[in-house]
């Protein structure tokens, strides 16, 4: 069966919640996908189990891969896809079953459509169900999502109006998602699917704060670049404010 969608699954460190990510890709109802998993040189067990997938199932590729870094990895991967529609998942969450079948649905009936995105439940780190995400709950616009990444989980686009956006940018570390939706959102239409379709892991090791600061900074200059492709530029700046907020907890 020729893969008509692609999904990349980046990975670092994440054998604890690995076998979860893939089995959910792996109980899809529509099954003409393919998945590239791209290990961005993990020291834990990460390779073993994804190698072990690979191995069970002729539609999974695995590539071990010295430590790139996420954007760059997701670039790299990019290119071993082939299918018509693409898609990430994370490595430690998961797509509902239905995810692939009702988002490409979007796209095999509406051509002017190049990006359809889900809403998304919060999980913790053993699973359990925390609620519907936030962002997702942001009426999408073009120009909202200029300052709300309303568009965060499950997205499926085309592979076309991916490569008339310009693909992955490796200069947006942290926030190189947020940047290609900005862009994606110039040259074709976005469709909100409103069904939580994904499962969003929040646990301690999803980001540093160290991190998140430099994402807040990927992100702001992401804005500043889409203000001036937009012509906006000479109208607007971007005013960050970051917040500090303090709380107790008692001590082990």
């Amino acid at each position: 069966m020729t893969a008509k969608i692609s999904l990349i699954m980046t990975v670092y460190n994440r054998e604890r919640y690995l076998k979860m990510a893939i089995d959910s890709v792996l109980a899809q109802t529509r099954e003409d996908w393919e998945l590239i998993i791209w290990d961005d040189g993990s020291t834990d067990r990460s390779v073993e189990i994804a190698s072990e997938y690979s191995q069970d199932d002729s539609r999974i590729q695995f590539i071990a891969a010295k430590h790139l870094g996420r954007s760059k990895a997701l670039k790299a991967a990019t290119e071993k896809t082939t299918g018509t529609y693409l898609g990430w998942i994370d490595s430690d969450d998961a797509l509902a079953p239905t995810a692939l079948e009702e988002t490409a649905s979007v796209l095999d009936s509406n051509s002017n459509i190049g990006l359809v995105y889900t809403d998304y439940m919060v999980i913790d780190a053993l699973g359990k169900i925390k609620g519907k995400g936030k962002r997702c709950q942001i009426p999408y616009s073009k120009d909202r999502l200029l300052i709300d990444f309303m568009i965060f989980h499950f997205r499926l686009f085309r592979r076309s109006s991916f490569e008339e956006a310009g693909g992955i940018y490796e200069s947006f570390k942290y926030a190189e998602d947020y940047d290609l939706c900005l862009r994606l959102s110039e040259v074709t239409e976005v469709y909100h699917l409103n069904k939580p379709l994904y499962y969003y892991r929040n646990h301690p090791e999803n980001i540093s704060n160290e991190q998140r600061l430099e994402q807040i900074f990927c992100s702001r200059n992401a804005i500043a670049q889409a203000l001036q492709r937009r012509g906006l530029s000479e109208q607007f700046e971007i005013d960050v404010q970051i917040v500090g907020r303090f709380s107790l907890r008692k001590k082990n």
